[in-house]
């Protein structure tokens, strides 16, 4: 029977000839902040390894991504994310690619862990970044404006690479968040909430950006 003879059914999506699917994957657990300990830094950033928990949460997304057809494996600068993927680089055989663009957020005077502090403080100024959903309300921080061009140019640069392609892209809750902000026109902080190890997809076709899934953790539990 032809479609014009039965009506206009409903079809699953399909994407789009040249559009590229991108896996935003959160780093697993870091490491604790431990007070008067700070993390050790890398280019500003505070640069803490994965928790053992994190390791465990890295085993199990290496096996739920491995069936997933993925062309290529990001990364950002910091070493959380290069653990993350590396139980998937290992199974899929694939080296990660750095993308230094897509590292989390600078914090100003708040990194090397201090922002865990201040949040169990209630310091006001963390209470600050929710009600105006930026970050550069911390002292010297990076500009909201600055983060989001510098996260688009990474991405950007990511699927001109890869069109008709499927990649996985290791990176951090801030830089996930701003990007789905970004792609959907939602509130700055609606996609705060991304847990560590989660998966979620964009498809992104030219300019269009469809938002295919959000914080996916079904690996996890």
């Amino acid at each position: 029977m032809t479609e014009a003879a039965e009506g206009f059914r409903q079809h699953r999506f399909r994407v789009p000839r040249g559009a590229t699917t991108v896996l935003l994957v959160r780093h697993a657990e870091s490491a604790p902040a431990i007070p008067g300990s700070p993390f050790a830094l890398r280019d500003g950033h505070g640069d803490p390894a994965l928790h053992p928990d994190g390791h465990v949460q890295a085993d199990r997304l290496a096996k739920r991504l491995a069936v997933e057809q993925l062309d290529a494996i990001y990364v950002t600068s910091l070493i959380r994310t290069h653990q993350t993927a590396a139980p998937l680089a290992a199974l899929l055989h694939l080296e990660p690619i750095e993308e230094a663009d897509l590292r989390e957020v600078f914090l100003g005077d708040w990194e090397g862990g201090l922002l865990r502090e201040r949040a169990v403080a209630a310091d006001p100024i963390f209470h600050e970044i929710f009600v105006q959903q930026r970050w550069d309300v911390i002292p010297n921080a990076e500009p909201h404006d600055d983060f989001d061009l510098r996260t688009q140019t990474g991405l950007r640069r990511i699927v001109a690479s890869h069109p008709d392609g499927r990649v996985a892209v290791v990176t951090h809750g801030g830089v996930i968040s701003q990007l789905l902000h970004h792609a959907t026109g939602a509130a700055r902080f609606a996609f705060s909430g991304a847990d560590n190890g989660s998966i979620s997809e964009l498809c992104i076709d030219g300019d269009r950006q469809i938002l295919r899934r959000f914080n996916d953790t079904s690996h996890l539990t």
